[in-house]
């Protein structure tokens, strides 16, 4: 498998309507993950109606989540641009702790940008291209920290790599025409990457 989420985490809000696909309607609910240093990431999960009304989903639960990172390139001009979330495959109650593993193999589709944070540490972004069935790839923004960066920086376009790592959301501020807007960045946050 070349896209793989494992997710636990705490229902943030009730599911809305988010679109339909073919004839199946799908819902989408925000999860909060706790990371070790009491950080919660904020994740969109999607999932079809016919496995949501099995559940009976209420905010505040605790749920843990399989399924694929998916990216959507929105056109409607509102929010961000491309659009990350997890397309859920399976769905069950769980008291097991907080849990945000990603599994990618996919091909480098940008030039690697090593580049240093405020404080001196260094970051790399990488654009993968992570294919789907039926000829469709998932653009998947990620980042290296570190030595892991000095690595990532070497890395050439076409290159074919797999990860690990976990989805993070990060809060900024986007200066449009002169007003400010609080908006929200999904990236993975690579941990490792595998031979």
């Amino acid at each position: 498998m070349n896209n793989v989420v494992e997710l636990c985490g705490s229902i943030a809000d009730k599911p809305r309507f988010s679109h339909m696909g073919g004839s199946e309607s799908y819902f989408s609910f925000p999860l909060d993950i706790e990371r070790l240093s009491g950080f919660v990431d904020t994740v969109n999960i999607i999932v079809r109606q016919e496995m949501l009304e099995k559940l009976e989903i209420e905010d505040s639960q605790h749920i843990a989540v399989t399924g694929e990172l998916r990216s959507f390139n929105n056109k409607r001009g509102d929010g961000s641009r491309l659009v990350i979330s997890v397309f859920a495959k399976e769905l069950y109650f769980t008291d097991d702790e907080d849990k945000n593993l990603v599994r990618l193999t996919g091909a480098i589709c940008k030039k690697p940008n090593l580049r240093k944070t405020p404080m001196g540490r260094q970051i790399c972004d990488i654009m993968l291209a992570v294919n789907r069935r039926y000829g469709r790839s998932d653009y998947l923004p990620c980042i290296a920290w570190g030595r892991l960066a000095e690595g990532a920086a070497e890395l050439a376009v076409g290159d074919t790599i797999s990860l690990e790592g976990r989805i993070q959301s990060r809060k900024y501020i986007k200066n449009e025409n002169g007003a400010a807007t609080e908006r929200t960045a999904f990236e993975v946050s690579i941990v490792t990457l595998l031979p």
